[in-house]
């Protein structure tokens, strides 16, 4: 066996090729498991290069972005969260495709043969035609298909909503002529992620088409396409994009009678019922009309912004993650994974307006200082940092330097993360003075406070308008978290927590 470190470079040109799968057999036929490459973490750098194209041909054409800026952050959370488990263990399929050929195989194809090659590419495009039909027509597989469906918008971030890179765009060629009958062109997947009746359970194929055409599940596409699932979910948090239908079947089985009904609701089609066909009645699925607006955020501008510099600060936590995983202790690296899910929960909570989204955010943000102080996360030049450093630096720069008390800095806090979430932002004397004349919120109290401690560790080292509050990070301990939670007054001074 040869070394890990024998995998094979991945040149600008086959980078770029192996986008539209325009690669010859001898560039990837492999002696031995160790020298493939690892294409999705070799594919990034090109695919997100055509999502940026991708962004600017929309602009130029449409005057628009091919997508809401929410609806991306949702694919490219749900992209994140399958490959999270792979930190850990390498993927089933891989594992049990490795143990059968090493144990059952029946004969043994010579790898640098071209021949190998193309048998190998029909065969698996066939397979996959059936997989991917399997996964639309039967309930328990399309639980997890259906994420990738889930979005309302078709562009090249859908297809990281199961972190399956498609190979064609949908806006560059609208028509490939004859290549029509052959290949799974723009069209033809467009037809796929269509929710229009006529696009149900249509056009499986992977590369090839010709596999629909013979066993009769393809479709041309002959009317304006309107993209997602037959009942649109109207969400961005990733939990329920990722397992909403899996709650479903779960109430489904239980409320329906009998053995044999509640096994056909597991393996039969989404749409059965009892007295039903096996797929359910397609004059049940929601007539659309073309004309739909497709789900998107109510927040503001600002805390858009605010949630995409988050969601890149994850993002560079999450690469590290990978990077470093041979070297990190499995302790290390669950708690990351616990850190990354918590900030696309958060995220998700934001950009949907929930109640809780700013006590959760808050949570995150103390979650991510005692990470930091534990060694679990090391900020990369303390660009990493940024960004909460910045939203707490202002609360803290104004306690510090006109000794506001806790019951203020609660308040404007609370205020501040409040108005940010439901109601855009003001300014910032404005919500400090209606803040402070409004009632606390008992549930958050304890919590906020804890918060504002925190807050004013980020004091300035020999403050000498404060030198009371110069508290600052070397300093931090749980000790003193712990004192802060129980012993915060809230008409006193933080640094009267500190005698």
């Amino acid at each position: 066996m040869k070394n890990p470190e024998a995998q094979q470079d991945v040149s600008v040109s086959q980078g770029i090729r192996m986008m539209f799968y325009v690669m010859k057999p001898s560039e990837t036929s492999f002696q031995t498991l160790e020298e493939v490459p690892d294409y999705v973490r070799k594919a990034t750098p090109f695919f997100i290069s055509l999502m940026l194209l991708e962004l600017v041909v929309s602009w130029i054409r449409k005057g628009k972005p091919s997508g809401g800026l929410d609806d991306a952050l949702a694919s490219l959370s749900a992209g994140i969260m399958s490959r999270l488990p792979r930190l850990f263990s390498r993927s089933i399929e891989l594992t049990s495709y490795v143990y059968i050929w090493e144990n059952y195989r029946l004969i043994s194809l010579p790898w640098d043969s071209p021949w190998t090659w193309y048998l190998t590419f029909l065969g698996v495009d066939f397979g996959y035609y059936w997989f991917h039909r399997m996964a639309h027509e039967v309930n328990i597989m399309w639980a997890g298909h259906q994420t990738h469906h889930s979005s309302e918008g078709y562009n090249l971030s859908t297809a990281l909503r199961q972190s399956v890179l498609q190979i064609y765009t949908s806006w560059v060629i609208d028509n490939l002529g004859p290549l029509e009958l052959i290949l799974n062109t723009p069209s033809h997947h467009r037809v796929h992620h269509g929710r229009n009746r006529y696009c149900i359970d249509r056009n499986f194929a992977g590369t090839l088409i010709i596999w629909d055409r013979i066993f009769g599940t393809f479709e041309a596409e002959n009317e304006k396409v309107v993209y997602g699932l037959t009942h649109p979910i109207n969400t961005f948090e990733p939990f329920k994009v990722q397992f909403h239908h899996l709650v479903n079947i779960w109430t489904t089985f239980w409320a329906t009678p009998g053995f044999f009904n509640k096994f056909s609701v597991i393996f039969k089609g989404p749409g059965w019922s009892p007295g039903k066909p096996r797929l359910g009645l397609i004059e049940e699925i929601p007539e659309v009309e073309g004309k739909e607006i497709p789900f998107s955020s109510s927040a503001s501008q600002l805390l858009k912004i605010y949630v995409l510099v988050q969601f890149a600060l994850m993002l560079a936590f999450y690469e590290e993650t990978f990077a470093d995983k041979a070297v990190l202790s499995q302790v290390t690296l669950l708690l990351r994974v616990c850190f990354i899910i918590l900030t696309l929960t958060s995220i998700g909570f934001l950009l949907d307006q929930r109640r809780k989204a700013a006590v959760l955010e808050t949570f995150r943000c103390l979650v991510f200082l005692m990470l930091c102080r534990s060694g679990h996360l090391k900020p990369c030049l303390s660009s990493s940092s940024f960004a909460f450093e910045t939203k707490c630096s202002f609360t803290s720069k104004m306690m510090c330097a006109k000794s506001i008390s806790v019951k203020d800095g609660y308040s404007f806090w609370t205020g501040y993360m409040g108005n940010l979430c439901n109601n855009g932002v003001r300014q910032p004397h404005d919500i400090l003075r209606s803040c402070a004349l409004s009632s606390t919120v008992s549930y958050r109290n304890k919590i906020i406070r804890l918060l504002i401690c925190i807050t004013l560790l980020k004091g300035t080292k020999g403050n000498k308008t404060n030198p009371e509050n110069s508290l600052f990070l070397s300093n931090f301990s749980f000790s003193h978290m712990s004192k802060a939670w129980k012993c915060a007054d809230t008409r006193g001074n933080v640094s009267t927590v500190w005698e």
